[in-house]
């Protein structure tokens, strides 16, 4: 519920929270007593232990450990308003795998993840995964099922036979519609009273026949809201029974006692329906036990009931978690009162051989997805998820509720500067090439004109004559060659390698197949239709190529508009020389046959044709862009352009899955690195740069 004021909803009270978190500690400690860590697994139940994986993967950082939630999680809209919204996150994301009862629910969760944290979630072969610093955290979505042998062992017992016999001479001749509901705000009995009084209003032929008995388990807390429900159900029963009220025949029975199990199961035995119009609920397993009691037992051990076709109808709330799992239930939406009654009406009135079809259904489903499949199906995905846990990297980072674990593969390691330096200074022939957007300057940076810093490094490492310096860009020749105009000797690729010069002195080359644009009049208006349409979208004018930006557009709607945009172009552009690739926040056109593996294969060759092959090549970059270059060092070693002994280091920017074997945090590590090779430079291989040098 939104907080909108004190008595509405509860304000968020952070003595509580830490009353919470004290709790989860607890239980932490428990846990810690008795776990092996190398062999054991930990399932860890409901919205009461949220936080508890954080605590436990402190403690055991490779510690196998599934989650699952039993009620709904909140849209993101509600959750967002939490002040702790993201200490839970991360505290469910230190899990191995979390589940939850329906799509919705899940949706919600990975919504918030997008919204708040910037994760997306990837399918592959059905299963959903969430990648978090190196871990992939799986997605499970399966509703919990019944005890089948709990409830079938109740109804053999005599007493509940003889109560169901009681309780057929009590209702004899009625129509038995029945909930079976906890006392909270949540569970909507109110709105049920109101249907089922709509219900006899609208059809008078239900009145001195049709009867809802609410059985309604005591409250399990206390407060102003609940106190308000529990008057305004009293006086919608009172008000219902005076109205429609005739001697023998009650038109609500209240039962706001406990009652044991047998007897609950002898009234779902001698109901015609269930009613659920709970306004929210984790799963509600209610309509479930209700088929289960009318199918009854075996024949073999056939009881008074047994005998005769088996029929069960449910009318049941939309926004519980178990409505998915019955297509054969009316559902509906608990809110409106009119459209609850006219379900309620057609349950009662409809066909046995139809009801006896819904029945068939239901109890085929609930019978074989019971709560036994469930936990199997649970721990199978979770063995699944784990199954790399004691083959990778693992180590824990962050404070309290930051900690995080990042998890590498054995072979993907960052990049040590120290190395790196030794190899540096060894070599004769090295070839350095660096993405500039996201590499040596942040992406979230305002102004891209880069710093008298990272002029001077990178003028110093192309002014060394054992260097060849490339900077390989999407960006502009224009923007990028004034940036760099103070770095004589260094080359630049720019438009991913459309154009390239290898000085400053150099003239620019087209690399690129095919100089016609004519796909542009087709490609622009189609991107125009997308910006229009989504708000915080622009279009960036390339010479040669279109860029569609959406970053500081709405994160979800932006991504969905890409991936539609997508195929858009890939489909009016089929018949052009074009290559249509999404990256980072951006779907871009540009010509076939331009991309920075080639540039990174131009170099190559041109070293090793003027005999000085490369003997360490530097490459560092954080896109998917990037990747083109990374892939192409392994084929130029297979290919002979570089020799085997060569010393590469492929880096990605920050931590994720690439094509390179290292990584570096972030810009800031990347300058900090070349830093450390520009002053590792022999001045004298430094060839007369002029006053730029001193920039």
């Amino acid at each position: 519920m939104l907080p909108f004021s004190a008595n509405h909803g509860g304000r968020f009270d952070r003595s509580l929270w830490e009353a919470y978190v004290a709790a989860n500690k607890i239980f932490s400690q428990r846990v810690i007593e008795v776990i092996n860590p190398e062999d054991d697994y930990v399932w860890i139940h409901d919205y009461h232990l949220m936080v508890l994986p954080t605590f436990l993967r402190r403690r055991f950082i490779r510690l196998r450990m599934g989650f699952f939630l039993h009620s709904p999680f909140p849209s993101s809209e509600i959750y967002r308003t939490l002040p702790v919204r993201e200490e839970i996150l991360k505290a469910l994301l230190n899990s191995d795998l979390i589940g939850f009862h329906t799509f919705d629910y899940a949706r919600h969760f990975l919504s918030c993840c997008s919204r708040m944290l910037g994760l997306e979630y990837q399918s592959k072969r059905g299963y959903i995964g969430l990648e978090y610093y190196g871990r992939t955290i799986g997605i499970k979505i399966m509703p919990v099922g019944i005890h089948m042998a709990q409830i079938e062992s109740v109804l053999r017992l005599a007493d509940r036979e003889w109560r169901v016999g009681e309780l057929k001479q009590q209702f004899e001749g009625k129509t038995v519609l029945l909930g079976v509901d906890d006392m909270d705000v949540f569970k909507g009995v109110n709105l049920k009273l109101l249907a089922m009084e709509q219900m006899l209003k609208q059809h008078p032929k239900w009145q001195g026949r049709a009867v809802l008995v609410q059985i309604t388990n005591p409250a399990r807390g206390r407060g102003k809201d609940l106190e308000e429900i529990q008057a305004e159900i009293q006086a919608s029963c009172k008000r219902i029974n005076e109205t429609f009220g005739q001697p023998g025949y009650e038109p609500v029975i209240f039962i706001d006692r406990p009652i044991s199990l047998s007897e609950r199961l002898a009234y779902y035995t001698m109901a015609e329906c269930v009613v659920v119009t709970a306004v929210r609920d984790g799963m509600n397993l209610t309509p479930y036990e209700y088929i289960v009691c009318r199918q009854g037992v075996s024949e073999s051990e056939s009881s008074s009931e047994s005998n005769g076709p088996k029929k069960s109808m449910l009318v049941v709330s939309e926004f519980i978690g178990c409505s998915p799992s019955l297509s054969g239930a009316i559902r509906v939406n608990p809110w409106n009162i009119e459209a609850t009654a006219e379900a309620m009406n057609e349950a009662i009135s409809m066909a046995d051989a139809e009801q006896q079809l819904r029945h068939e259904k239901h109890y085929k489903y609930v019978s074989s997805h019971d709560v036994a499949f469930w936990s199997r199906s649970f721990f199978q995905d979770m063995e699944r998820t784990c199954k790399d846990h004691f083959r990778r990297r693992c180590w824990g980072i962050g404070l309290s509720f930051g900690f995080r674990v990042v998890a590498l593969d054995p072979n993907f390691r960052k990049l040590s500067i120290d190395h790196i330096l030794s190899v540096y200074q060894r070599s004769k022939n090295r070839a350095i090439l660096l993405d500039y957007d996201g590499t040596v300057m942040p992406q979230t940076s305002h102004n891209k004109t880069p710093s008298a810093e990272v002029i001077s490094i990178i003028n110093t490492l192309s002014g060394d004559i054992k260097n060849t310096v490339f900077v390989v860009s999407g960006r502009g020749r224009e923007s990028l060659g004034k940036w760099f105009s103070p770095c004589k000797k260094l080359g630049i690729a720019a438009e991913h390698g459309y154009f390239m010069r290898w000085s400053g002195k150099d003239s620019w080359e087209v690399c690129g197949q095919n100089s016609e644009f004519g796909w542009k009049e087709i490609a622009e208006p189609v991107m125009k239709l997308y910006t229009e349409a989504t708000d915080g979208s622009s279009i960036e004018y390339k010479e040669s190529a279109l860029v569609w930006h959406h970053r500081d557009a709405d994160l979800v709607f932006g991504s969905s508009q890409a991936k539609e945009m997508l195929e858009h172009l890939e489909s009016v552009l089929a018949n052009e020389p074009v290559a249509v690739k999404s990256g980072q926040f951006i779907v871009e056109v540009k010509p076939q046959g331009v991309s920075k593996g080639l540039v990174a294969e131009k170099v190559f060759t041109s070293m090793a044709e003027s005999g000085r092959s490369a003997d360490f090549v530097l490459c560092i970059g954080d896109d998917r862009s990037d990747e083109e270059m990374f892939e192409i060092i392994s084929s130029a070693i297979s290919s002979g352009v570089l020799s085997s002994n060569t010393s590469v280091f492929a880096c990605t920017v920050c931590q994720k899955p690439s094509k390179a074997k290292y990584y570096l945090d972030d810009p800031t590590e990347v300058v900090n690195m070349l830093e450390a090779l520009a002053g590792a430079s022999d001045p004298e291989f430094f060839t007369d740069t002029g006053s730029e040098g001193s920039l």
